[in-house]
Formats: C-alpha cells, structure tokens, sequence
C-alpha cells in the first residue's frame, strides 16, 4: 500500500516509469498535508494565552482535520487502484462479440469510478477551505503562514484532482454522466480560487 511508504520512497515510486502513484494520489497527498497544517495550528492555538475563547472550536478543528487527514492518505490508494482497474479492464479478453462487449462495458464503468474518485477528493477539500479560513482567523497568529500554506496546499489538491476528472472524462461515452460531473467541476473550480483568495487576503504580514 502506498501510504504505508517512507517519504522517500513514495516520491522515488512516483518518479519511476510507473503510472501510479500519479496525480491523482499526489492530490490526495497534498490534501492530506493541508489538513497536517491545520491541525497543527489548532494544537498550537489549543492552550495558548490570548486564545481562551476559541479552545472549544479549536479542538473540535484539530479533530476534524485529524480525521480528515486520514481519509485523504487513504485516498492515494484508493485513486492509485481507481487507475489500475482501467487498466485492468483493458486487457480482459475480446475474442467474442460478447467479450468485446463485457470488455467494452468495463472499460466504460472504470473510467467513470477513477473519475468520481478525484471528484470525491476535490470536493473534501474544498469542504476543508472554511476550516482553514478560521485557524488563519482565530488561530495562533505566530502560526499564520502555516495556514495560509495549507489553504495553497488544499487548492493545489482541489484542482489536481479536478484534472484527473477531467482526463477521465474525455474517455467516457455516457453524454449525461460526462455533462453532470463537468458541471460540478467548474462549479468547484471556481470555488476554490475564490475561498483561496479570501483566505490569503486574511494574512497580514
């Protein structure tokens, strides 16, 4: 499993000729260290003097962000097998009429998981943006930039991950699920830019 990996060697496994782990899984990644952040300026904020009204929020956040960090590690392998049941279906047999059209079939309804799987991922981080606008509000300010990392770091996850639909779109024939999934990626799309950039606005440096 790819989350059980050492930095290091993820990052060498992402490098190889390997088509996963891809960008698909580095999106996840990148949500996932958006949420470390988060979580750590809410530890930082949680007993500090001067922030005596936000302890409650504050732990609720750094839960949260605890939990969510773990999905989204589970994430990169769940986008990692996403790809690899694609390719899968490719290599299943089309001998017959009718294993050309399970083949078919298959290939259909893998494209469409590995891009409801990004989808998914792009929509759980740009949950998280009014998370990460409050611990760069209310949050320990000596920790600020951390915040403003992660609100750059879950963007960078939301739109990775919204180009791994995207390309995973153009494979498939159903014109009512391609519409339907296009219209909710520019929908988060432009979302996230605009939460991005009102969080960023909120650090005064």
């Amino acid at each position: 499993m790819l989350e059980e990996k050492s930095i290091k060697e993820f990052l060498e496994e992402t490098a190889s000729s390997s088509p996963v782990p891809g960008g698909g899984s580095i999106a996840a990644l990148s949500a996932a260290t958006a949420l470390a952040l988060v979580e750590m300026v809410a530890n930082l904020t949680i007993g500090k003097k001067g922030y005596e009204e936000v302890q409650e929020e504050m732990k609720k956040i750094a839960s949260r962000a605890e939990e969510g960090r773990k999905e989204f590690i589970n994430d990169i392998d769940r986008d990692a097998d996403a790809f690899d049941k694609v390719m899968a279906a490719f290599k299943l047999p089309k001998n017959t009429d009718e294993e050309k059209s399970s083949r078919k079939q298959a290939i259909q309804e893998s494209f469409k998981n590995a891009a409801l799987v990004p989808l998914e991922v792009a929509k759980k981080a740009l949950n998280f943006m009014e998370m990460i606008s409050t611990i760069v509000e209310k949050g320990n300010q000596n920790a600020v930039t951390d915040g403003a990392v992660a609100a750059m770091m879950a963007r960078t996850a939301v739109l990775s991950a919204l180009y791994n639909v995207k390309i995973n779109l153009g494979s498939i024939k159903d014109e009512e699920f391609v519409n339907k999934l296009s219209k909710e990626v520019d929908e988060i799309e432009s979302k996230v830019k605009e939460l991005e950039k009102s969080i960023l606005s909120k650090v005064n440096l």
